[in-house]
């Protein structure tokens, strides 16, 4: 009986690691491909372009207010 049972649990244990890498590779495939496509396309972009855009009008403002104007 405890070798039945070492053979099922073995069993199992070999089952779930399957699962287990099915589901890492599934869930690779389904980030890889919406994050990557997300950069590719410049959805970041625009959102670092504003703040380093936003700085230099700042930088600007000081600057002009610092000279007396």
């Amino acid at each position: 009986m405890a070798e039945s049972a070492k053979k099922v649990a073995q069993q199992t244990e070999d089952r779930l690691e399957e699962v287990a890498e099915n589901v890492r590779e599934k869930f690779d495939q389904v980030t890889e491909g919406k994050f990557t496509d997300e950069i590719k396309n410049g959805r970041f972009a625009d959102q670092v372009d504003h703040g380093i855009d936003q700085g230099r009008t700042e930088a600007r403002r000081r600057k002009q207010g610092g000279s007396g104007r």
